[in-house]
């Protein structure tokens, strides 16, 4: 539990991150390759289109830690929300063999 709490709060920090950089945050790190991008903070970065092959795969969870409102305005579809506030609290809902990408914008 305290690994995954601990990814998504790397996520969260990216998240936050100031830079203009549309790709999503995911929860393990990787070498860099290509297809994915990885700042000074250590947080593996996916792209669209990785997301989209991972997601078709079956091979991620995508976590949506806004807010009910905005998610309700747009979403990936099929992310599962969890505001960031709960995160801690409903660890237990997200699964230990998949990789989890988090997004908030």
């Amino acid at each position: 539990m305290k690994a995954i709490i601990l990814f998504v709060a790397l996520g969260f920090a990216a998240c936050n991150a100031a830079d203009s950089n549309s790709n999503v945050t995911a929860n393990k790190p990787s070498t860099p390759s290509p297809t994915v991008a990885q700042r000074g903070d250590g947080v593996r970065r996916v792209t669209t289109a990785e997301l989209d092959e991972l997601m078709k795969q079956g091979k991620v969870v995508v976590l949506d830690v806004r807010n009910k409102d905005m998610y309700d305005m747009s979403h990936i579809r099929g992310a599962k929300l969890i505001p960031f506030n709960q995160v801690g609290e409903r660890a237990n809902e997200l699964p230990r063999d998949k990789m989890i990408v988090t997004y908030c914008s």
